[in-house]
């Protein structure tokens, strides 16, 4: 044995160093199956996420179409100070604030709810089924879902305007009436997405310690009260992190929905980026332009991202990093 070999106190065998990448190595072969299991998911990111990313150059370049991306001029940041000083631009950027904000003021809440007033019930078997009726909405598309609101509230044919009607009231075009319009999409939107969105917290909540809620009752605190000083200070990690991506996509709004809901005559309220952008890049082919935007909306969203992780870990323990 060398001299310099390092030994183990009490012991007269050198001790072995193992090489960090060695070690690394095979723990990941030890658990090689579930890494393959991952494959797919790693791919797909890859392949429909990552690899798209070399057109975001376009927003950077004069497209013409016979050149192809790579060979189509520069033209530095013209795309976007045409779309600033767009005529449409400004509108589709405000109605898409309002109506975010709209959502999170009033969807954020929603789902935070849903999940604490189940978690009071004690009938399981009426649990169940009212967890099943609010997660359905969320497996039907907004083009199913369009075509039913608009029969409900059709100004013709719709159950809601017969009501009206026979309380002695007068039609509502509710889909084309500015006014009703953004109510209209920030209801539908809580609507179904409200039980879907309720799971995490109910996840959350069934991690809870029952020990916390017996030593309550032991002191003599109602259900009200349980749920001030246990339910949500046990939820406010979830809803933190939840909170910090609500805001990040505040700039983001729900193409589908809007899509299969508008017309032009609620386009002065109800067009957003997203069918702004879809309107210039696919129906006038203004690539680049198109390109500017999406990027544009994608920027300012990890710049909220950021801000609001900044902000919320200054005043508390959580955040997302």
């Amino acid at each position: 044995m060398n001299a310099n070999t390092p030994v183990n106190p009490g012991t007269s065998l050198p001790t072995r160093h193992h090489h960090p990448l060695k070690a690394w190595a095979k723990s990941y072969w030890k658990h090689k199956n579930l890494l393959l299991m991952l494959l797919p998911c790693l791919l797909f990111f890859f392949i429909f996420k990552y690899l798209p990313m070399y057109g975001i150059i376009l927003a950077f370049k004069d497209y013409r179409f016979i050149d192809g991306i790579f060979g189509s001029p520069w033209n530095g940041l013209q795309n976007f100070a045409d779309l600033f000083s767009g005529r449409d631009f400004p509108t589709a950027f405000r109605n898409t604030i309002i109506i975010s904000s709209y959502k999170l003021i009033f969807g954020f809440p929603a789902p935070i709810i849903l999940a604490i007033l189940l978690n009071e019930l004690r009938l399981l078997f009426f649990k169940k089924i009212v967890q099943t009726l609010s997660y359905l909405p969320h497996f039907l598309s907004w083009v199913v879902l369009a075509g039913i609101f608009m029969e409900i509230f059709s100004p013709t044919r719709g159950i809601v305007n017969y009501i009206i009607t026979s309380l002695g009231g007068t039609e509502i075009f509710f889909f084309g009436d500015k006014e009703w319009f953004r109510t209209l999409l920030v209801s539908t939107e809580i609507w179904k997405g409200v039980g879907w969105g309720s799971i995490i917290y109910l996840a959350a909540l069934s991690g809870i310690d029952p020990s916390l809620y017996e030593a309550a009752i032991v002191d003599g605190a109602n259900r009200w009260r349980q749920m001030l000083h246990i339910t949500l200070p046990s939820l406010v990690p979830v809803i933190t992190i939840m909170f910090i991506f609500a805001v990040g996509g505040i700039i983001n709004d729900d193409f589908d929905q809007v899509f299969n809901f508008y017309n032009p005559a609620v386009y002065e309220v109800g067009d957003v980026l997203s069918t702004y952008t879809y309107r210039i890049g696919i129906t006038e082919m203004q690539y680049g332009l198109a390109t500017a935007s999406g990027l544009f909306i994608n920027v300012i969203a990890f710049v909220l991202i950021l801000l609001t992780n900044t902000i919320v870990k200054r005043f508390s323990d959580y955040g997302i990093w």
